[in-house]
């Protein structure tokens, strides 16, 4: 116990320096905002002082969840968002591709938008359960000064800004099989606010989009549908602001924005650039247009909108805000007016540099500051001596120029003190965990003895002298670093005394390692001078599981192996079915001496092969006498076809993993390739995925009503019967009769009839085995209990997993019937050796689903198979359950494997 909590708090130490606190401003409260720094000093003549007044009337931000940029100006958006690109390319408008960072999911992604400021990991977790956001923001400066805002959409905004919205109506974010109604609970109340004149600020945030990404991916038919429908919304909010312009003479502001992207498979919450990219379009009469004037869409960064909007509303700057004005929005106004923007907005920047930067002088973006400050200060000169020359106009252009340069050479260093890492927390961390590692690994070998005892020396090595040394230099260490330390670190922030008290457990901890290295090598050579027996021998299939699994724990300490970690298991995979089949074909055509023997078994059965698998396990007892005797299976009994089922079973195996890997293309580098579930999941092929999807229904209750009871058998057909239906019902795949998608639903009916055979299936299988408790001597009904509860996960599995992947699960079925009777069993696998197999199979079949160590992977569809309202504990269960369904159906498989094992008195039993 006391070694897992210092691993806890080592792994906590870590993490606190691996994600380092984002950069915040303290010069800003919530409830008193500094006033506005003047203009530069140009003589004794008083500047401008104040803030300057709002460009536009209103502001309307229409946020589209899961705006891809290609969506609006790729052929997407030429196709079904006509009156947007007429926009773009001829209106008052002006277009960007604003590029989101990680982690794109909607909470942070909304942060960002409003606060300016670059959200932290941590977010990831609060998008769960948003809670409201206290960092200075768009929106309460809006309110302090007296803004009237209404809001209608994700009801996240309302999470995160309580009490801000004069009128709200929020909906639920995390429902993905609705696409209809929730984007209609927005648009209900447009009329009615459009025709009002009592606010200032009216945000909408439309999820249908985004949810439609999640259910079907980017290439669905949906897509059109939806985007066809906010180029209406659009228009209709953009002819209302045009219309009410002409009565009062004042420009407004409408923002068309994505929060994240939408990567290929449908998801987000990744690098990709499908994710990262989105699309912004600030719309306005302010914005004059030429005739002819083609404007592209500019790369900014989703951080500029924050100082944007405030700039455009008459706020102040967000104060933690690293985003820069977007400078064409201002470019019609008059040339002071124009600088006096720029140097507001790298006036906040260069305060946020100094607040965290403590060499902040050395930085060329404070530098270029600076100057671009005195040549403000020179030409404001010029301008109140009212010198119009040409003077004048050259050098406010080169102010501006510079001003640019210095906002976005600001803005760059303050976004890399994000990506800056807490070295010396994460160090002192790594060494907690690593000592403590290293304990328990030399503790084995007493662990795993007839006495299993675990003695770790304490006292002794504390009242050393090498403690005292070690805790005397570490200290030392601790203080050399904290003072002269040019960034924050968090545990040089922490008190003298619980700095101590961890600098005294690592000393503690590295004087029970010197002691327990110093036990295990006496202990070696009094073997050498006493051999009791000889040597132990390790098999080959030994030393690959041995290696290969520390092989694959240090590969994760290089962040390529943790991207493309679905590489490390496929070859680890596929290397352990090459050793298998070197030791089948060992056993079968060698003795013992390494000689070749008669191959006579292979018409007659494997009973010339039975004595020589029974002599290597003598010869191993006699080597080994701690291990017992493994009792003699049936091979004798097995028919031709068997042998060779034998022999040709890791082949299987391999062409079965082959074809798993064709069919989903994951990780990061690859993920883009064409894959077979692609090709599977296009409208063009959905008659080959019925068919597929028909088979492998079939297939799976083959291969899982063997060992069922009646009953189950019988639930079993009926609810894979069902998951079909439910396929059917929601435009997946066709029933023979359907040849159209008119009666498209959403399925909730049939996904609840197969949820009902799931839970009788479980409650089954749980009866039979609480009744396997009662009556302890019959192994029988435990083995069918577990096998039943098995099972049900199999079915549940059935229904989570889109069509595409019901091959997965076919072939995860196959390769466990296969091993099962003709590799453990003939072989005489111990438990060790089989628990770590399918420990190597069910992470090889977690990246066989698609899935990867990338969040954007995750399928929230599968969390509302037969949900019609959002309910967050079976839907977190469903989404748990569908993305690890690989790994939880090996380990039950293993569970009711080894009780079967048990019960017929095999090796395993001992």
């Amino acid at each position: 116990a006391c070694c897992v909590v210092i691993q806890v708090l080592g792994v906590a130490l870590f993490l606190r320096g691996f994600f380092p606190a984002p950069i915040r401003s303290s010069s800003r409260t919530e409830h008193q905002a500094e006033p506005p720094a003047p203009e530069p000093s140009a003589g004794d003549r008083s500047n401008w002082t104040k803030l300057p007044p709002p460009l536009f009337r209103k502001v309307v931000i229409m946020l589209i969840d899961g705006l891809r940029d290609d969506f609006v100006f790729g052929s997407k958006g030429v196709k079904f968002m006509p009156y947007t690109t007429y926009l773009v390319e001829k209106g008052a408008s002006h277009s960007f591709v604003a590029e989101a960072k990680l982690p794109t999911v909607t909470m942070p992604r909304i942060k960002a938008l409003m606060t300016g400021s670059l959200p932290g990991f941590i977010d990831v977790v609060r998008n769960l359960n948003s809670p409201a956001l206290v960092e200075d923001n768009v929106i309460t400066q809006a309110k302090a000064a007296g803004k009237r805002i209404i809001f209608y959409g994700d009801e996240t905004w309302v999470k995160l800004f309580p009490k801000h919205f004069v009128e709200y109506d929020g909906t639920t974010s995390f429902f993905v099989s609705d696409y209809t109604e929730v984007d209609d609970n927005v648009t209900r109340h447009l009329d009615k606010v459009l025709k009002r004149g009592d606010w200032d600020v009216l945000i909408l945030h439309y999820l249908g989009l985004d949810h439609i990404g999640h259910v079907s991916g980017p290439n669905s038919p949906l897509i059109g549908h939806k985007l066809r429908e906010m180029d209406s919304v659009l228009m209709k909010i953009h002819t209302s602001l045009l219309s009410e312009e002409r009565e009062t003479l004042v420009p407004n502001l409408l923002v068309l924005c994505g929060d994240h992207g939408m990567s290929e498979a449908g998801g987000h919450g990744a690098s990709s650039m499908e994710e990262l990219n989105t699309a912004l379009i600030l719309i306005s009469s302010a914005f004059e247009r030429k005739p002819g004037d083609i404007r592209r869409p500019k790369h900014v960064q989703q951080t500029d909108l924050a100082a944007t909007l405030a700039i455009g509303l008459g706020l102040p700057i967000p104060g933690n805000s690293v985003g820069s004005l977007l400078f064409p929005t201002v470019e019609g106004r008059p040339v002071r007016e124009q600088l006096r923007f720029l140097h507001l907005n790298a006036v906040q920047l260069s305060k946020l540099l100094q607040e965290n930067v403590p060499s902040y002088t050395k930085e060329p973006g404070f530098e270029q500051f600076k100057m671009s400050e005195r040549l403000h200060g020179n030409w404001i000169r010029l301008y109140l001596e009212e010198n119009n020359s040409e003077v004048l106009f050259n050098l406010g252009a080169k102010v501006r120029r510079q001003y640019l340069e210095a906002l976005r050479t600001l803005s760059l260093s303050l976004s890399r003190q994000v990506a800056q890492y807490d070295i010396y927390s994460m160090l002192v961390g790594t060494v907690m965990v690593l000592e403590v590692l290293v304990l328990l690994l030399l503790s084995i070998p007493q662990a795993l003895s007839n006495k299993a005892e675990l003695e770790v020396p304490l006292w002794s090595p504390v009242f050393s002298l090498l403690f005292y040394l070690v805790f005397l230099v570490l200290s030392a260490l601790h203080v050399i670093v904290c003072t002269s330390a040019e960034s924050s670190c968090y545990f040089c922030g922490l008190s003298w005394l619980t700095a101590g008290g961890v600098m005294a457990l690592i000393s503690a901890l590295l004087c029970a390692v010197v002691s327990a290295l110093a036990k295990v090598f006496a202990d070696g050579k009094h073997l050498r001078k006493n051999p009791a027996h000889p040597k132990a021998r390790w098999s080959e299939l030994d030393v690959l599981i041995l290696l290969g699994t520390l092989g694959h724990v240090l590969s994760l300490g290089a962040s390529s192996f943790v991207e493309e970690e679905h590489q490390t298991w496929y070859f680890l995979v596929n290397t352990l079915c090459l050793a298998l089949c070197h030791e089948l074909y060992k056993n079968c055509f060698l003795r013992d001496d390494g000689e070749p023997q008669p191959c006579s078994h292979v018409e007659q059965g494997l009973v010339s092969s039975e004595p020589a698998l029974w002599d290597r396990n003598i010869h191993c007892n006699v080597s080994e006498p701690h291990r017992v005797s493994k009792s003699p299976t049936s091979l004798d009994t097995l028919r031709g076809y068997e042998k060779w089922m034998v022999l040709a079973s890791p082949w299987v195996i391999l062409t079965c993993c082959r074809l798993l890997r064709s069919l989903n293309q994951t990780g990061v580098q690859w993920a883009h390739r064409p894959d077979l579930g692609h090709w599977l999941t296009s409208s063009d092929h959905k008659a080959e995925l019925s068919v597929l999807a028909a088979l492998s229904l079939l297939v799976i209750f083959v291969l899982v009503q063997r060992r069922c009871s009646l009953t189950s058998k019988v639930a079993m057909a009926l609810g894979l019967l069902g998951v079909y239906c439910y396929r059917a019902a929601i435009g997946n795949v066709l029933f023979p009769w359907q040849r159209d998608s008119k009666d498209i639903s959403k399925g909730v009916i049939e996904a609840r009839f197969v949820h009902v055979f799931v839970l009788g299936i479980l409650f089954t299988g749980t009866k039979d085995l609480l009744k396997s408790q009662v009556i302890a001597a019959d192994f029988t009904i435990k083995t069918v209990g577990l096998w039943e509860i098995y099972s049900g996960l199999v079915l549940l599995a059935a229904l989570l997993f889109r069509p595409h992947n019901l091959p997965v699960l076919v072939l995860s079925l196959l390769i466990q019937t296969l091993m099962t009777k003709f590799i453990w069993k003939p072989l005489r696998h111990d438990a060790a050796e089989i628990t770590i197999m399918h420990y190597w199979f069910g992470q090889a079949f977690f990246y066989f689903q698609g899935n990867s160590n990338n969040i954007a992977t995750v399928d929230v569809s599968a969390g509302f198979v037969g949900l019609d309202t959002y309910m967050e504990v079976p839907a977190a269960f469903l989404t748990a359950f569908a993305t690890f369904a690989g790994p939880v159906l090996w380990a039950s498989h293993l569970v009711s494997f080894l009780s079967s094992e048990t019960r017929s008195g095999s090796a395993l039993s001992h």
